[in-house]
Parts: C-alpha cells; structure tokens; sequence
C-alpha cells in the first residue's frame, strides 16, 4: 500500500430546480466508490458537496410554486440530501452555494482578480424580455445557431449542442424566449468580464501536463483553436444570487459562485475538523483536488474554474474526471416510456447497492454513455452479487453456525489460496483508482468464480455426512468464508449497505483493505441472515409505471399552438416522398445526429437527422419513412444533408419517425 494522501474531492453540485433522478445518481456514484476506496486504502479523502442555489431557474421555479428562491432551495436541499443518504453517498458536508460561506470566498476570489487586472467593464447588448421585465441568461434564449454549416434549430444563447460551437446571444437567428416564448428586445447593459485570453498559455501548459483525459484535452484543442472568449460574470436584477460589490443591481453569475462552492463547503470542514483551508487551496498546496463531473460541463471546470482560481492566487485542480450520460434501454430517459426513473421512485421499490453495482460493471474512465439495459440490469444483479458472491457466505456459514456453533476453525487449509487473493488487492484498487470501475468488477467476479469453485470441489454438503470429515468441514467452510470476506472488502465501496451487513454477520471491520492481510480464524461469526435478494422483474415494471405516472401531468397539453394557416399551393410546392433507409451511422462529434442514407427509388440522398435520442442506428436500417425532398441542401460541419425526414414528438428520446403504411415504396408522392 501506498503512503497516506490527503485528497478533496467534489462532484458537480446538484441543482436546486428539481428531483434528483438516475442519471445524476451515475456521477454521484462514481464519486463515491472512488472516495470510499481511498478511505478504505487508509488516505484522508474528504468529498465537500453543496446545493447550487443561484440562478434565473430557481427564481422561475419559486415563483411557480408561490415561495421565495429561499424557500425553495432550502426544501430541495432536503430532498435531495434524503436521497443521497439513502443511496449511500458518504459525503463529508453538504452546504449550498447561497450560504455566507460562499459569498465571502466569491468576494474574495473576484477581489483578487480584480486587483490583479483580470477583471474588465464593458457596455454590452443583450436581450430583455418585456413580457417578463428581465433580462435573459443565455440558457433562457432560444434560436437558431448562427454557424453557417449547421443552422441546427432550438438551440441555447450560448452554444450550440449540434455542432459544438460557441456565441454570443445576439448572434443566434430568429431568438425566443424560453421564459414567456416572446421575442426579445436589444438593451444595452455594464457588465463585468474575466480576460479568460490572459489564461490561455498558462491554460495551455496545464492541460499538456495530463490532469485531464484525452477526449476532453482533444475538445478543449477546439476551442483553443477559435481563441479563448473573455467571460461575462454578471447577471442584472433581478436574479437570484450574489451581488457584487460596488455595483447596484449586478449579480454574479451562477457559473462563479457554483464551483466556489467546493472550496466553501470544504470552508466548513476546516473550521469543523480544525483543518487550515490554506494547506489545501493555497498556491503551493500539497493535497490532491479532484472534481467529478458530467461532459456537458468541461467547458466551465477546465477553462474558467482553473483560470478563475489562478487569478486570484489560489491552486488548481489536480484533475478533472468527466463521464458521459445515461442512458437506458438504449435511449436517453423519456418520461412517457417511463425510464426517466427519479430516485426516489427507483429507492421506493429496489435496494440501492443494486443500482451501484450495476453502474460500477458498466463504468469506464471515458467519456461514453453508459446504458442501464433493465434485462440485463435484473440478470447481472442476480448472477453476480446473489448466485456468485453472497451464495459463498450463505453456503459456508450455515454449516458453521449449525454445525460448529459460529465457530471458525483454527487455521485454514489452503492459506496458499487465500494469499493468492490477498495479492490482488493492488490491481484491484488501481483499477478504482483510474476509474476502470468495470475493470475493477470484473477482476472481482473472476475471484468469486474461484471462491465457488473451491467450495464445489470439496463439497462440505457430502463431506458432513461423514463422521471423520467434520473437522475438514469446518476448514473448508472457513476458508469460503475468509475468501467471501476478501471480496466483500474489495466491493464495500460499491455495496455499503451489503458490506456493513457482512460485517455484522462476520463480526469484523470491512471498511479497511488492509485488515484482510490476516485471515478470520478461532472466532465466533454470527448468524447468517440474507445480506440481499434477487432482483424481481415485477419491480422493474412498478419503478416505470410510478415514473410514467409521476410526469404524466407534464406531458399533457391542452394547446395545439397551430402555426399560421396556408393555402394548398404552398403546400403542395413541398415534395414529400416516401423513403427507405439503406444506412443509419452515428456521427462522430455530434451528440444528437444519425447520418442517414436514404433510397428514393431513383437515387440516394444523405440527410443528417436529430434522432439519435431516440433511435439506435440498427433499428432504423431498412425501414420506410417519409422526407422532403425538394429541401434546399445544407452545408453541415459534418457534411451535406440532401433533405429532411420527418418525426413527431416534443424531442429528446420523445422522438417518432413517421412510417407510411405497408404497400408503399421509395420513390411514391405524399400527397
């Protein structure tokens, strides 16, 4: 084992707007397993965690319930914290980013930045809802995006999710707002701006010094390459935040305050456990920081968190961990299959180490999605952690309790064996350690798969039948038991609840890794009661029929919301034609494109199309749709779309491809 470390480690702050759901839970997780085994490992790993509190949506949301933002935050930091305990996430303190804390360490950082000529003022346009009175965060601007080869519809203020590029607001075509759905106004507005571009070759240095992955290091190159944009860190009135000081009406933005936050909760911990907060965030700070994080937000913990904290004097982050979305059955989460699974719904019904340990077998230290298959989650939870695992403990310990009153025998009779696990124990926490969690579990199972193996082959169950084998059947009962106890170790970061079950029934400590240097032997267990149950399939259709019922009210509508009425002729100079798709491809880049190949009867087209939400490619191959044909081709960055086909749906994985009836074929007319 290596020497102790001191390590921080956060995870991307919870949102104060809404319900914590299965798709949070897989970050949450993951920066759990990983804080549990440096603990186990015998280093000092703290994970400060808050409640991102500020924002124009928490004002929405508050406003929509009749409370105040305050009112607000407070309850869903409740909420959400229930969840979290009972999902098992051993959090060292969890404040929120509206706290006093935070506003004295904002202060502070932005005061420094200043000081040190970060900070600039400039007069800027931005758009004002006159409906609302407000001025429009980017997030709250909907459009077109400007990027001559996309022109990707319903996109945000700040950047496009189709082709990756960023903006200003004003640039977008045709905005909206996602408030009252008007159309805003241009007014002008002092704001404050961080001069990101002074960072840029400091920037530079860091990410080739390798505290980040490949894939996220290759997309930052994208944004180097367009030149780092300076930031604007203000927000006018009204907002929900911080003001900054000396200047009325101008708020912070949420992005400053929310990783600020890390250190603030951190903050608590120090003055609580007597710790200096400048050992672990001053310039030459020796301990580890670590952030876990979803894709979406690289941008903000690699760009401007570092910069932000250079400038103000204060040590960057060791590393970033990023990690992609979920999704399940194959498709992002959809309220109307069900599969947008909060978690308290999944806790209603389903023991939480299954869902650890099923994201822990899927989790790789990329950026891929991972996909919770609900078939293969049910048989992967039964055959691993019930038929392999826990049958080892429940095999053995009924002999021993029966047969030999709770009482292990004085040595074992293959200490050989039991080493040889013993000995896997560093490979299997580097494996944690890099984030190869599914590494890791499947170095795991191959000892359970030997674990069983060795109890199979001497088989106590015959073995007690005979007088003179008593004694070996307590050795080799002892020894499954020892073995049990081994793997139980390795996965108390995953399964919590399991180990601290085990524990009782073994009567000894399985949260320290080094403790199974010396085997169980000559003591008393206790009795085996069952440490966890196979999963019911059943369970599985509750947790999507409570999910569909508890967004149903949200997916109704009573307005059609028709767009203006047109004569035939503008119909018919559209030229609808039915379609089949020979080819479905994914595009690489893209987080919502199919590349589609589609036969017109009398030639090929190429049309580039948002469904890869909803659809993997496989299943669309061969199947008939419908496309405009007569659709001006568009330049893309991903190349040229011949056309477009059409779908119905409110978007996400709420997508349906529209299909004509049986008889038709490529080429026909819809008229």
């Amino acid at each position: 084992m290596t020497s102790s470390r001191n390590i921080l480690v956060t995870s991307a702050l919870p949102y104060a707007n809404g319900d914590i759901h299965i798709g949070h839970m897989l970050e949450y997780i993951q920066t759990d397993i990983w804080v549990r085994l440096q603990r186990a490992r015998g280093h000092t790993c703290y994970f400060a965690w808050a409640i991102d509190a500020h924002g124009t949506p928490i004002m929405v949301r508050a406003r929509e319930d009749g409370i105040s933002p305050q009112q607000l935050v407070d309850r869903m930091s409740k909420i959400q914290q229930q969840d979290f305990e009972d999902f098992g996430i051993a959090y060292d303190n969890f404040s929120s980013t509206h706290d006093e804390q935070n506003r004295e360490l904002v202060e502070m950082i932005y005061q420094r930045c200043k000081a040190a000529g970060f900070i600039e003022t400039r007069t800027i346009q931005q758009y004002f809802d006159e409906q609302e009175q407000m001025f429009l965060p980017d997030r709250f601007i909907l459009g077109t995006c400007p990027n001559p080869d996309c022109g990707a519809e319903d996109q945000y203020g700040d950047a496009c999710e189709v082709c990756g590029k960023t903006y200003s607001p004003t640039d977008l075509i045709n905005p909206r707002s996602a408030v009252s759905g008007s159309v805003p106004v241009i007014r002008e507005s002092e704001h404050f701006f961080f001069k990101l571009s002074d960072f840029e070759q400091q920037l530079q240095t860091w990410l080739k010094s390798g505290p980040l992955q490949e894939e996220v290091v290759n997309k930052l190159q994208e944004w180097f390459e367009d030149g780092l944009r300076d930031w604007d860190i203000t927000r006018d009135a009204p907002y929900f935040g911080f003001e900054i000081p000396g200047a009325k009406d101008k708020y912070f933005y949420v992005w400053v305050d929310a990783p600020i936050g890390y250190a603030a909760s951190f903050k608590d911990i120090c003055e609580r456990d007597g710790l200096d907060f400048d050992d672990w965030w001053g310039p030459d700070s020796k301990t580890e920081l670590y952030h876990f994080i979803g894709k979406d937000i690289i941008y903000f913990h690699t760009l401007f968190w570092p910069a932000m904290l250079s400038g103000a004097g204060l040590r960057i982050p060791t590393s970033v961990y990023a990690h992609g979305f979920l999704t399940v059955d194959g498709t992002k989460m959809s309220k109307s299959r069900g599969t947008f699974i909060k978690a308290r719904t999944y806790l209603n019904h389903l023991n939480p180490d299954y869902l650890r340990y099923y994201f822990a077998a899927k989790l790789g230290n990329g950026l891929a999605d991972i996909d919770l298959n609900l078939e293969d989650f049910v048989q992967r939870v039964n055959s691993d952690l019930v038929g392999k695992v826990v049958n080892i403990a429940s095999r053995c310990a009924g002999f021993i309790n029966k047969q030999f009153a709770g009482r292990l025998s004085d040595s074992l009779p293959d200490a050989a064996l039991y080493q040889s696990f013993v000995d896997r124990s560093d490979e299997i926490a580097e494996a944690f350690e890099s984030r190869r969690y599914q590494q890791a579990i499947r170095l795991i199972m191959a000892r359970a798969d030997e674990a069983n193996r060795y109890i199979d082959e001497h088989k106590p169950w015959q073995m007690i039948k005979l007088e003179d084998q008593r004694d070996q059947v307590q050795a080799v009962c002892t020894q499954g038991l020892n073995l049990f106890r081994v793997l139980i170790t390795w996965l108390s970061p995953v399964l919590p609840f399991t180990a601290e079950k085990a524990a009782g029934f073994l009567a000894c400590d399985l949260s320290d890794w080094s403790a199974i240097s010396d085997p169980l032997v000559a003591v008393e267990i206790n009795p085996f009661q069952a440490l966890i149950t196979r999963v019911d399939p059943e369970k599985i259709g509750k947790i999507l029929e409570d999910s569909r019922e508890s967004m149903g009210q949200a997916d109704t509508t009573t307005d059609l919301d028709l767009e203006d009425e047109i004569g035939i002729e503008d119909f018919s100079r559209v030229d609808l034609r039915v379609a089949r798709i020979i080819r479905a491809e994914p595009v690489e880049g893209a987080d919502k494109l199919l590349k589609l190949t589609l036969d017109l009867g009398g030639g090929q087209r190429q049309v580039f199309a948002g469904i890869k939400s909803a659809y993997q490619p496989a299943e669309l191959e061969g199947r008939l749709t419908v496309m405009v044909a007569n659709l001006k081709p568009r330049k893309m960055r991903f190349g040229i779309s011949e056309g477009m086909v059409l779908a119905a749906g409110p978007g996400g994985s709420d997508i349906f491809l529209l299909q004509p009836d049986d008889g038709a074929s490529p080429g026909m007319r819809v008229t």
